[in-house]
């Protein structure tokens, strides 16, 4: 089990952050480096949680603080994650920029932050209970189902993004019951391995976008 998990974590995160150093060498418009940008924030976010957890499992010694703290940065940077995929919708697609749903952007992410920093959580100790749990990741997934509506209305529109709603909404029907409930049932902790997956492969169609002909500005 250790073998394994550890090996795809590695995997994950060594891919994750190739692709997104990648995309940003032959990005050629704004877009395009955001695409480049959310990977980074993704893979280099995770790796606060993910390193800690591979040497807990070859190392004797009390992770637990290491753990918690990378779930709170892998929490904030997640969630900026989500905010730099908005704002690739917008350049993609080439529309134009609504306001108030920027606005409502940001409040989202802010009630996310203040959350996620409330010592309620109990990141020192990583054992978080299932109420805050709850708490923070209303907000979150209130995104989550902005950015998704966003992409779903132009899946047609071009060949590389058509799936891209669908890759956000599994890998939040993944996420959130281990969010949740993780700290009850601990065995809720493999959905994390198919989350990752979708993680792929939305970085990996950023990646397909980028090789193909430019589009956004």
């Amino acid at each position: 089990m250790k073998y394994g998990e550890s090996t795809f974590d590695i995997l994950y995160l060594v891919l994750v952050i190739l692709w997104g150093c990648q995309i940003l060498k032959k990005a050629r418009n704004k877009t395009e480096r955001l695409m480049g940008t959310s990977a980074l924030v993704l893979g280099i976010g995770d790796a606060f949680h993910l390193v800690p957890r591979v040497l807990n499992y070859f190392i004797e010694a009390d992770f637990s603080a290491a753990l918690g703290i990378g779930k709170l940065v892998t929490s904030i940077t997640m969630t900026l994650f989500y905010v730099l995929v908005y704002y690739i919708w917008i350049g993609y697609y080439k529309k134009t920029e609504d306001k108030r749903l920027t606005c409502f952007v940001w409040a989202l992410t802010a009630l996310r932050v203040i959350i996620c920093l409330f010592p309620q959580n109990g990141w020192l100790t990583n054992e978080g209970g299932v109420l805050w749990g709850i708490l923070r990741n209303i907000p979150f997934t209130a995104l989550g189902c902005l950015v998704v509506a966003l992409y779903y209305g132009t899946r047609n529109e071009t060949k590389h993004f058509r799936f891209v709603w669908l890759y956000i909404t599994l890998s939040f029907l993944f996420y959130l019951p281990v969010a949740v409930g993780a700290s009850l049932v601990p065995m809720l902790g493999m959905l994390m391995l198919p989350k990752t997956v979708c993680y792929l492969l939305l970085v990996w169609t950023f990646r397909a976008a980028t090789n193909d002909e430019p589009r956004g500005v």
